[in-house]
Order: C-alpha cells, then structure tokens, then sequence
C-alpha cells in the first residue's frame, strides 16, 4: 500500500539546507519579508528560492493579456514624440 502524500508513486523527500555567511543585510531582510508575510525564516527562504528558480512560465497570450490590462489601467493621457524627446534630453525618465 502506497501512502497517500506521495502522489503517483513518486517519493520525494524534502531536503535539508544549511546556509552559512549570509550577509547580515540578506538576512534582514528575509527576516523582515518573513514577518510581514507571517512566515517562519525557513518558509520565506523557500518562496524566495521558489521564486527565482522556479519561475511561472506564461504563454505568450497570456504576456499580452497581462501587458494590455497594465496598460488600460494607466491614465489615459496623451504624449507627444517632441514631449517625450525633450524629456529625455533633460534627462528625466
């Protein structure tokens, strides 16, 4: 009888890191990401890490579909070329 917890059959125990040196400012940080999230250091660690090495893969239809909704919720204003050149040359972004 197979356990409940290992989905198909596949056994896959988590594994245990330890990390040494980190940076006092890294670790701040976590530390604080941890508390505003209301996670343990260990469990931030791991979004963190989820984040960066397991990154959500879009299709490129949902990219769009993501950048047109970003953009119908910007203000509705009108640029002119020349007013966005001008600005760029007194070095605003």
């Amino acid at each position: 009888m197979q356990p409940f917890w290992f989905p198909n059959g596949a056994i896959d125990m988590p594994t245990t890191l330890t990390l040494k040196n980190i940076p006092d400012a890294v670790y701040a940080r976590l530390k604080s990401a941890a508390e505003m999230n209301r996670r343990s250091l260990n469990s931030e660690a791991i979004v963190c890490l989820e984040a960066v090495l397991l990154p959500t893969r879009l299709s490129t239809g949902e990219r769009l579909a993501r950048a047109r909704e970003l953009r119908a919720a910007l203000p509705q204003q009108g640029f002119l070329a020349d007013d966005i050149d001008a600005a760029k040359r007194e070095g605003r972004p």
